[in-house]
């Protein structure tokens, strides 16, 4: 059984850019042995690897996932936000005075 997924087949455009990089003769070696015994090249194997890590930390970031009880705590207080507080009417009376006294 293959363990290879081909994540970058699916992607419907040449492919005209280039990435090189130097690595350590083991790690070179660990990933030459995991892309034989999943029937790729090495080329194919780490392009895969890089390319589904890659999107993995992009989804990461971009989006927030939310226990259920934080979801609902989340949620209920953008329905019901809380008022200003004493520091926050403070800074608007002096934003205010200072505004007013130009």
């Amino acid at each position: 059984m293959l363990l290879h997924r081909d994540t970058i087949g699916a992607i419907d455009e040449p492919s005209s850019e280039r990435m090189s990089f130097r690595t350590k003769p083991a790690i070179k070696e660990a990933i030459q042995r995991a892309a034989a015994l999943s029937g790729v090249d090495a080329s194919a194997f780490t392009m895969n690897a890089a390319y589904r890590a890659a999107i993995e930390t992009i989804s990461g970031r971009e989006r927030t996932m939310l226990e259920q009880r934080d979801h609902e705590t989340f949620f209920a207080a953008l329905d019901h936000p809380a008022g200003p507080g004493e520091k926050l009417r403070a800074a608007f009376a002096r934003h205010m005075a200072t505004i007013e006294g130009k």
